[in-house]
């Protein structure tokens, strides 16, 4: 079965989680079932330079796709934070030669935090994680709701 045909992405995406000072990152498995995070990409202070960093993450991954979070208002309304986001996904549009979509990411920080706070360890380090575990929170999320309907990706281990 096509992706067309279930909905499902074809190949491997990464999730961006635009940040100020870190860029979290997060990869699909290769069928589009299943998000896990890939660390973080730290901000050089030249756009360019985040963007070829990106680049290179699609090449060696060998990525389909981009999946970029879109920090919308409560009210679903697109505030400040937003728009800078998507004045960056016009450039990276630009920049790669693969699609760049965008995902609601409203709470995925909140979700994230939640998880990693459940899972122990130290703040600090949470604090650095954070990033990476919004990004694959969010990537879960584009993925889910690709999946064929009333099914979240590979819940029922039929794919």
């Amino acid at each position: 079965m096509t992706a067309a045909a279930t909905g499902r992405p074809q190949g491997r995406v990464i999730g961006l989680d635009l940040g100020a000072r870190r860029i979290g990152v997060a990869v699909s498995d290769d069928r589009g079932r299943l998000a896990t995070g890939h660390g973080v990409i730290e901000r050089s202070g030249e756009p360019s330079a985040d963007h070829r960093a990106i680049a290179e993450l699609v090449t060696q991954l060998g990525a389909t796709g981009i999946v970029i979070g879109l920090p919308l208002s409560l009210s679903g309304g697109v505030g400040p934070a937003a728009r800078a986001v998507l004045a960056e996904v016009r450039e990276l549009r630009q920049a790669l030669s693969v699609p760049v979509d965008t995902h609601d990411e409203r709470f995925t920080t909140v979700a994230a935090g939640q998880g990693l706070r459940a899972a122990g360890g130290r703040a600090r380090a949470r604090r650095r994680r954070i990033d990476e575990a919004a990004a694959s929170v969010m990537l879960q999320s584009w993925l889910d709701g690709r999946s064929p309907a009333g099914t979240p990706a590979g819940r029922d281990g039929s794919r």
